[in-house]
């Protein structure tokens, strides 16, 4: 176990800052799928959006890191979709939060965030509070230099 916690310490200053504040798995996985993508793409966007892919089925945004999903699985109608038809037929994305997860839960994460009102939102609205809450915390953030190591 000390052997992944390692991996993970070494890759923080590699991996995007959202990951870096994130938990050891999220950063192990981002950092993994990465370096396969590098392998197989090259460097650049497109490795960069299989790691956040990868990401996205195991965790879920919740302010300005990610947090494990209870369980794994697309987060969004995007990233459900195979490869050829998501980039043909592209459709929004839920940016990281579990769009597929319970009104509950939703609820759950709007109330971490402090999102006023959650408790009358329907399931689409929950969702983009969440984002625009999650897009706050990253950028204030993003501000003070957070990065967890």
């Amino acid at each position: 176990m000390a052997g992944k916690k390692q991996q993970a310490k070494r890759a923080r200053s590699a991996v995007p800052a959202t990951v870096a504040r994130s938990d050891d798995k999220a950063v192990r996985t981002w950092k993994k799928t990465h370096d396969s993508a590098v392998e197989t793409y090259g460097e650049g966007q497109r490795a960069h959006r299989a790691a956040f892919a990868s990401l996205k089925h195991t965790h879920e945004k919740v302010g300005d890191h990610w947090q494990p999903k209870a369980s794994a699985g697309p987060s969004d109608s995007q990233a459900a979709k195979r490869a050829p038809d998501s980039l043909r037929n592209p459709a929004e994305t839920a940016e990281g939060v579990d769009a597929n997860a319970s009104v509950a839960h939703l609820r759950e994460v709007a109330r971490k965030l402090d999102i006023a009102g959650r408790s009358t939102m329907r399931k689409a609205d929950l969702v983009n509070a969440i984002k625009k809450a999650n897009r706050k915390a990253t950028a204030a953030a993003r501000r003070t230099g957070s990065r967890r190591t």
